[in-house]
């Protein structure tokens, strides 16, 4: 008699040699356009289900987890799980997993990205040329701030964190990281480590590399950004909500601080509309991993994820409860 093969949810078009290796082992329902899967028709369509392969912005929540009769693994092509109720697969049995390493250099190529934008004024500079608002060359036109000699605060040492610090000296910055409890910080011995307050206090650029957790949500709020130096930039490669976007609104609108450069909000894809009208921010479409190579790399990864459990064997990359 012949095996019936699982069946695997795959609630985003993902590279046809990723599916094609999928479906060597299982059956695959892909949805197939590039609007989100509504949740309603998620949980629908994830019943009798034994694998599913979502995004980060796919909500696995506890409703959703019900639904699946039959699931037995979760993997999210993502680092961060924050939109997956783990708890409730765990007590389910199910296997919930990631997509970690994979994505560390195209994050931390992004970020570098951002800080030089905000720190000569990349963006302001083309839109200024594209609305005609460029007459000519003047000694003092468009002035941004170098980088040498300068401190980048990494709030968040884990891998992304460290491949970012360890570009600083390349541009003359000396990398120090915050020390706080439950954030995701575990600085090796020949780190410097500040607190938080002290790291606020005294870095040119505050780079921030923390999955969302109730203890990191809104960490940066009109508290910490008060703390900022006028000079500063605030820098968001990581989760939207870390940032309390209304606060950065009025630290920008008061000076407080002297630019942002962010590629993740807190309500995706709407963007809070006092962040669009400065000039000093430089926005982009939560693209940090957004490479040809890398995107690839964590389908194939979460695929192998899915094919590994569903085969009787241990995941690759699982996640702990």
């Amino acid at each position: 008699m012949t095996e019936t093969k699982p069946t695997v949810l795959v609630t985003r078009r993902m590279p046809s040699a990723v599916l094609d290796e999928l479906a060597r082992s299982c059956v695959v329902d892909l949805h197939p356009g590039t609007d989100d899967l509504p949740h309603e028709d998620l949980c629908a369509r994830v019943r009798g289900k034994q694998g599913l392969i979502c995004m980060f912005n796919d909500r696995i929540d506890a409703a959703a987890i019900a639904a699946a009769d039959s699931l037995r693994v979760i993997a999210t092509v993502a680092v961060g799980v924050d939109n997956i109720d783990v708890a409730a697969a765990a007590a389910r049995g199910i296997v919930v997993t990631n997509t970690p390493d994979i994505l560390t250099g195209a994050t931390a190529e992004l970020t570098w990205a951002l800080i030089l934008s905000v720190a000569r004024r990349v963006g302001e500079a083309d839109r200024a040329i594209r609305r005609g608002g460029w007459t000519g060359w003047t000694f003092d036109y468009m002035l941004g701030g170098e980088l040498r000699g300068k401190q980048l605060g990494i709030v968040g040492a884990g891998r992304i964190g460290r491949a970012v610090a360890a570009v600083a000296p390349a541009f003359g910055m000396r990398a120090v990281f915050a020390a706080k409890p439950g954030a995701g910080h575990h600085p090796s011995s020949d780190e410097t480590v500040l607190s938080l307050d002290e790291l606020l206090l005294t870095s040119d650029v505050v780079s921030l590399h923390l999955p969302l957790t109730e203890t990191t949500r809104h960490l940066i709020n009109r508290r910490t950004l008060a703390r900022m130096k006028r000079s500063a930039c605030l820098i968001n490669t990581s989760r939207g909500p870390v940032v309390d976007e209304e606060a950065l609104v009025w630290a920008l609108e008061e000076r407080l601080i002297a630019g942002a450069g962010l590629d993740v909000f807190e309500e995706e894809p709407r963007v809070h509309p006092g962040l669009l009208q400065q000039e000093q921010v430089c926005l982009t479409p939560h693209i940090g991993s957004a490479t040809r190579e890398t995107r690839a790399a964590m389908a194939a990864l979460a695929v192998r994820n899915v094919v590994e459990v569903l085969s009787g064997r241990p995941a690759v990359t699982s996640v702990g409860c």
